[in-house]
């Protein structure tokens, strides 16, 4: 084993309050320590803690979820009626995908039906890809006019949108990377989504050293989530080397930790494994927390977010924690009317037995857990990759579908 893996090793196994964060802070020279400074100041901290030390406030749990608490809420949606609840409940942003646009379309069409009409018509925009483009552009246009209060009220730090490069570009470095300029330019409070594949890792270091904000999507693993973070330093690095502003700036990192237990799932189903079912509702939330301690202690500037809801653990295990909660709203209405306690889970180990018994039963728990579980080779090779991929792209074939409807509708019905 070489000795950055076994360093990796180590510091997955280093129990909490380890010295590997002071010493990387230290190594990293002045220039980080203020742009790490910059990220949160002294007194936000204070304040934050002070906060957190006060009884929890009454309302609804998500609302709790995120007062006197560095843990932030999101809108998994850029539709108006759900972005607008969210709002409501606290939440500080949003996101939105292919997947995610048609599901709009199918609750809010007669609030976009007449626009997809107006660019149809718009001699500039001759193909179906370039309307539905144009039409993504404009959704993720609108819900960040929704954020921009937010994004006022925070100092540029939160109130972002994230809108994704397409998922067909997964291993093409040079055009995700046109595509993350271009977004960046639609709003002041644009996030831009970019796969964690190799290429995309790539993409995402220059991205930011342009002044980008990312958020890194399609991610599994704690492999995945350190390459996005080293790449997201250096780009941190060279863009404050150039003398540019780094304060605004608040990169994210999705761990997908629904997805991950899905896929540990479809595995178990595949080889007839056999094990407590209990676990497999843990895989994500362990993957996402063995992360979370790991950024902690390396005092990478990227925070941690989660996302691909499928029960209450995937809101209350990340409760306390500085991250982000990117939450669906049909989850929010649940988690709203639930009695899961608000408190901080976010150092609570998953249940006894839980991680050593997913361990010896899948290989792609163990490639999912460990820092050094991957190779960046391997990131766009991984099951949950490879599903999610062909889920945002045939999301996006659906799109392509619906937009084709309104420029040739169909002669037969």
């Amino acid at each position: 084993m070489s000795n950055r893996k076994e360093e990796d090793r180590r510091t997955s196994q280093a129990a909490p309050g380890s010295g590997a964060a002071s010493a990387k802070a230290a190594a990293k020279g002045p220039v980080q320590s203020a742009a790490r400074g910059s990220a949160r100041s002294a007194a936000e901290a204070a304040a934050a803690n002070h906060a957190r030390s006060q009884p929890a406030s009454a309302g609804p749990p998500l609302r709790q979820t995120v007062t006197g608490r560095p843990t932030d809420v999101w809108n998994d949606s850029c539709a108006i009626s759900e972005l607008e609840y969210a709002i409501g409940n606290g939440a500080v942003g949003a996101t939105t995908n292919p997947v995610i646009v048609g599901q709009v379309l199918e609750k809010e069409m007669h609030l976009w039906r007449d626009r997809i009409g107006e660019l149809i018509a718009d001699p500039a925009l001759p193909t179906e890809e370039d309307v539905a483009w144009r039409l993504i552009e404009e959704m993720a246009v609108r819900g960040a006019e929704k954020l921009l209060p937010v994004f006022e009220r925070e100092g540029r730090r939160k109130g972002r949108i994230s809108i994704q490069t397409s998922a067909k570009l997964y291993r093409d470095s040079a055009r995700m990377l046109e595509q993350a300029l271009r977004f960046d330019t639609l709003a002041p409070n644009m996030q831009v989504k970019l796969p964690a594949t190799a290429a995309g890792v790539a993409a995402i270091e220059e991205a930011t050293a342009r002044g980008v904000n990312i958020n890194a999507t399609v991610c599994f693993s704690v492999g995945q989530s350190i390459a996005v973070a080293e790449a997201v330093e250096r780009g941190l690095d060279r863009r404050a080397a150039a003398g540019e502003d780094i304060s605004g700036m608040s990169p994210v990192c999705t761990i997908m930790v629904g997805r991950v237990d899905d896929w540990l799932k479809v595995v178990a189903e595949k080889q007839d494994i056999i094990i407590n079912p209990e676990y497999l509702e843990w895989a994500g939330v362990a993957v996402m927390k063995n992360a979370y301690r790991i950024f902690g202690e390396r005092g990478y500037r990227t925070r941690l977010l989660a996302a691909a809801y499928r029960n209450h653990l995937h809101w209350s295990q990340f409760i306390g924690g500085d991250v982000v909660l990117t939450i669906p709203y049909k989850w929010q209405v649940r988690f709203n009317g639930s009695d899961v306690p608000v408190r901080d889970y976010i150092d609570d180990p998953p249940p006894a037995g839980c991680v050593e018994s997913l361990r010896a039963h899948f290989d792609d728990f163990v490639a999912a857990y460990e820092p050094d579980g991957m190779q960046p080779h391997e990131f766009e090779h991984y099951g949950a990759t490879v599903r999610t991929l062909r889920s945002f792209i045939g999301g996006y074939s659906d799109l392509l579908a619906t937009i084709r409807d309104f420029m040739l509708p169909n002669p037969d019905v």
